[in-house]
């Protein structure tokens, strides 16, 4: 009969384990009565495990350790207190339970706020001299929290250290309090896993036996594996509830800590442990807040410099045998390093961790719109939109435009209505230089925000700089004015209303209409000026109005005051210059580019500024230099940015707003694509020589920007060459950009030019033919191309060219001035008509540029 009731015990104590293992608290207590009937000598252990039980059942319930709860909480746990003492004392020890006790009892007092207290009981519990053995899984839980509960503890005390040394130590003591209550919680939660896998798979498996850490089969994969297993919403509050409040905040608080104390590099290692470890059904979301964290903090905190690749130095394998074992008891398995990626820099690393957390993030978005899972549905786009948030840092940072793209595109299956995804996925499309398909995206942005004017101004933005389409651009920059609240920098958008304005006026080929758009575009630019009187951007625009005006006076205080709020802005030093060479002096222009290249040495069209003064001052030698230089700075900026890439398909012209030189500026002069249909017919009939060309002509890879560039540099060379007697060169140069672009009608002009220096007019004619007809509205060929007529004896042609180009811009003195509009009017014998051309070139001579003011790109910065 003894022996039937020692068997009875011995299988009760079994249960009870199993179900402590398995937070079945209701039938602990249900057992523990049964225990006590069974066997008396028992009761010490009995009210341990009431004592337990009560206390997990009312942490399951209700929040630990908020401070609103700790009066409910000290009368909720008073029962669970006075069985947790009972359990103390000799008895306790006797029955191997008083550590337990003490432990518990110390989660309890954190649970009801007292922390001194929970502090005592880990001191008696001597938790700081425990030696690593095998334990049970509910054991491993319980220090594991215990070591959670300690720091946070040791975090929350009032009192503060009296001396920076005690500081330091009562620092080091909570850091490694947290770093080991992460390894034991994931190793606990490895450990659950096993268990409950087993038990899945066998009736038979035992529960409560001892569990030895490096059980299990390590498994070959990635440093930062991914589970592909989906948990059902039932199985995710398990893990949830399994993991617990408490062992979450300890492997979240880990790395914080030591960030705090200053201690990042091991805050990183301590990220790349608990990433490293093999991943439990508790942990895959935990895996994704920790990924996105370790990614900020390499971009945030840590430089180049500082950075240091994971798993460089060596450390023991995740699976010891023999005596090495004992010392990697508490710590969690690691994947096999077999067959593994590791990152070998920052950018890999950061780019690794945010494709994960993607991943990861995207796997728990929620596609139904039904109003039930609208919280879980807008968590999990919280969660999604800080990983893209981070993942557009990191790519635009390094170049990366074509990965945000397509995540982005993989996100907008699940994105519905949600305006940020929209606006991010249109910013990384105009990144990539996608300008059409970057405008569809934002006028889907606009319908999703119809009261928010920053997407009406990024689309203005595309239509103004990228894809010429000026009237479309300013459509939006209405609507963007008419969603403005008062009070909120109004000047934005209407600086953007003025822009438009402007370059509808500067694109006008009737008087009338530029007159207008003049008027409304300086009405509009000065009230973006009222406004905000501390923009730089509206001064700056404004004084480029004045200058288009010819009213050089309004347009050089304009600038001034542009530069007092920002003098380090390029394009208001760019301006400035070409103001003062418009007020005669040039060297003083010539040293305000000098110094402004000392601030921004790379700045292409400061540069072309430059050779432009030097040729003006007779000084054509430095200038050749200059172009020189100008190529290798492009060699330094582009070439190996377009070295590897692949050749691309734009959706669109190119969109730059190329450099001018002085025989190239006109007022719409980009490229063959601003052209209308009209004018295409007339390449095709006209561009004989280019079209040859065309059969061994391959698009360069990479953006269009840097190959047009660097066709502005060449002809500019090319132009330098001919100043100095050097045609032969100068042919050179124009078959370098001939081979990036064949059909530029810039080409064409300047070829052209060089016949022309060879006194080979038929050719020169043809070939400013070839440009207009590429470009009608390009005012240099058409001035070019009505000399050339005057020269073989066709007045009439060279009266019509020269007029044409005079309605372009009325306010070039070449186009009016001897050899031009004048000597032809003195040739058909209109003398009065010549005369009047003369008076108006001298009187536009003073004030004219040495480049013309729409050589300045747009700038909306």
């Amino acid at each position: 009969m003894a022996n039937r009731t020692r068997n009875n015990t011995t299988k009760v104590e079994a249960l009870i384990e199993s179900c402590r293992s398995e937070g079945k608290w209701q039938r602990v207590i249900e057992l523990t009565d049964e225990l006590k009937t069974g066997s008396p000598h028992n009761e010490c252990l009995a009210n341990f495990l009431i004592g337990e039980a009560r206390l997990e059942s009312y942490l399951e319930e209700h929040a630990v350790a908020a401070e609103s709860t700790f009066g409910r909480a000290k009368n909720g746990l008073a029962e669970a207190r006075r069985y947790l003492n009972l359990a103390l004392g000799e008895s306790g020890q006797k029955a191997g339970i008083a550590l337990d006790a003490y432990l518990l009892l110390a989660k309890l007092c954190y649970a009801c706020g007292e922390y001194e207290q929970s502090l005592e009981n880990f001191i008696k519990a001597e938790l700081n001299t425990l030696a690593e053995k095998e334990l049970t899984l509910r054991s491993l839980k319980i220090l594991a929290e215990s070591y959670a509960i300690k720091g946070l503890c040791l975090e929350q005390q009032a009192h503060k250290p009296t001396s920076k040394f005690k500081k330091a130590e009562k620092d080091t003591e909570m850091i490694c309090c947290f770093e080991r209550a992460s390894d034991l919680g994931l190793l606990y939660l490895q450990e659950y896993d096993i268990v409950s896998g087993s038990n899945s798979s066998s009736n038979n498996s035992t529960t409560g036996s001892t569990l030895n850490v490096n059980a299990g089969v390590q498994q070959s994969s990635s440093s930062f594996a991914i589970s592909s297993t989906i948990p059902s919403s039932s199985a995710t509050l398990e893990v949830n509830r399994r993991m617990g409040a408490i062992l979450e905040t300890a492997l979240q608080r880990a790395p914080i800590v030591l960030i705090k104390a200053g201690k990042l590099q091991v805050a990183v290692e301590r990220y790349r442990i608990m990433l490293n470890a093999i991943e439990t059904r508790a942990t895959q979301s935990l895996r994704l807040t920790l990924a996105r964290q370790l990614a900020e903090v390499l971009l945030r905190g840590v430089s180049g410099t500082i950075y240091t690749p994971p798993f460089t130095t060596k450390s023991g394998g995740s699976t010891l045998r023999g005596g090495g074992a004992a010392k990697r008891l508490w710590k969690p398995r690691k994947y096999a390093a077999r067959q593994q990626f590791t990152p070998r820099n920052q950018q890999e690393e950061v780019i690794l961790l945010l494709l994960i957390a993607e991943a990861l993030a995207v796997r728990d978005t929620v596609l139904s719109q039904s109003p039930e899972f609208k919280q879980a549905r807008q968590h999990a786009m919280g969660n999604v939109t800080a990983v893209y948030d981070l993942l557009a840092l990191a790519t635009i940072r390094w170049g990366l435009v074509q990965l945000l793209n397509e995540s982005f595109e993989k996100a907008l299956k699940f994105s519905f209505g949600e305006q940020h995804i929209w606006r991010q996925y249109g910013l990384s499309l105009m990144a990539a230089e996608k300008h059409a398909y970057a405008l569809r995206v934002l006028q889907e942005s606009m319908k999703l925000t119809p009261g928010d004017p920053l997407p009406c101004l990024l689309a203005s933005r595309i239509c103004y700089e990228s894809l010429e389409t000026v009237k479309q651009g300013l459509d939006y920059a209405q609507q963007a004015l008419k969603r403005e609240v008062k009070g909120l920098r109004p000047s934005r958008s209407q600086l953007f209303v003025g822009i438009g304005y402007q370059q509808l006026a500067i694109q006008a080929t009737l008087k009338s209409d530029r007159d207008s758009y003049n008027k409304l575009a300086l009405e509009a630019l000065e009230r973006a000026v009222q406004h905000d009187g501390n923009d730089h951007l509206a001064e700056y625009y404004l004084s480029l109005q004045y200058a288009l005006l010819n009213q050089l006076g309004e347009a050089l205080s304009h600038i001034r005051f542009a530069l007092a709020l920002r003098m380090e802005h390029a394009p208001c030093l760019h301006l400035f210059a070409l103001l003062l060479t418009a007020s005669r002096r040039p060297r003083e222009a010539l040293g305000v580019v000098e110094d402004a290249l000392h601030e921004f040495p790379d700045n292409l069209q400061l540069l072309h500024v430059k050779a432009h003064l030097q040729l003006n001052l007779e000084d054509a030698e430095t200038a050749l230099s200059t172009v020189q230089h100008m190529l290798a700075v492009w060699r330094d900026l582009y070439e190996a940015q377009l070295a590897g890439e692949e050749e691309k398909h734009s959706d669109t012209k190119s969109g730059i707003h190329l450099i001018h030189s002085s025989q190239m500026s006109d007022k719409d002069s980009n490229s063959v694509y601003a052209a209308s249909l009209a004018a295409v017919s007339r390449v095709e009939q006209a561009l004989s020589e280019a079209a040859s060309s065309l059969s061994s002509f391959t698009q360069r890879p990479g953006p269009r920007r840097p190959w047009m560039l660097q066709i502005e540099i060449w002809l500019l060379l090319a132009d330098v060459y001919m100043r100095i007697d050097q045609p032969n060169e100068a042919l050179n140069c124009i078959h370098e950009a001939t081979q990036i672009y064949p059909l530029s009608h810039q080409i064409m002009f300047m070829r052209g030019q060089v016949h022309v220096y060879l006194e080979q007019w038929l050719d020169a004619k043809q070939c400013f033919l070839n440009a207009v007809a590429a470009n009608p509205n390009h005012t240099e060929a058409l001035r070019a191309l009505g000399e050339t007529h005057l020269i073989l004896g066709e007045p009439r042609l060279a009266e019509k060219m020269l007029k044409d180009a005079a309605k372009l811009d009325p306010n070039c003195p070449k186009i009016w001035q001897v050899f031009s509009l004048g000597q032809v009017m003195e040739t058909l014998g209109d003398y009065n008509s010549s005369a009047d051309c003369f008076a108006t070139s001298l009187q536009l001579e003073p004030s004219c540029p040495v480049l013309p003011f729409t050589s300045i790109p747009l700038v909306f910065e």
